[in-house]
């Protein structure tokens, strides 16, 4: 089976990473969303809550799993019998950083295959810490996020 993990926080899951994973999902035979606990980046919404969104989000795709992960990625991959690593470029300002992120994981485990994919122009200005930004100064994301995103978001912020 060709299973490629989407590591990230999802802090929250947006209508980019949603593109990504929907594009994926028709890649690949499973694609496993992997949300880390990210202690050291201070999420602004729990584990549990982020991963509930992102089940919600892809329920309608049935060879993606959502699940949670602390540690090594590529511990983590190989948990999951993954060989492909799947990674989002909105611009070429991130392109760097990624390739540093993949040449490191594949050092570490070498038949690790990066693959990068770019979401549509509509979806390609869109970050989690702008959409959060955005609802706690009272503006409205919904065109950014999924329904329930932007309700868990207003109750985070403003109740």
């Amino acid at each position: 089976m060709n299973v490629a993990v989407y590591p990230g926080t999802f802090d929250p899951i947006t209508n980019g990473h949603f593109d990504l994973i929907e594009r994926a999902s028709r890649l690949f035979d499973k694609v496993v969303v992997a949300i880390a606990t990210s202690p050291g980046k201070g999420p602004t919404l729990a584990l549990d809550v982020r991963l509930a969104l992102a089940r919600t989000v892809v329920a309608d795709l049935q060879n993606v799993e959502v699940m949670g992960f602390s540690g090594l990625m590529t511990d983590f991959m190989h948990q999951q019998q993954a060989r492909v690593l799947l990674r989002g470029l909105r611009a070429v300002s991130d392109f760097e950083y990624e390739l540093q992120l993949a040449n490191m994981n594949r050092a570490q485990m070498p038949d690790l295959e990066t693959v990068f994919l770019t979401p549509e122009v509509e979806n390609s200005y869109i970050s989690s810490s702008l959409v959060r930004e955005i609802t706690r100064l009272g503006g409205d994301v919904s065109k950014h996020v999924h329904p329930e995103v932007a309700e868990a978001l207003q109750r985070h912020y403003h109740t």
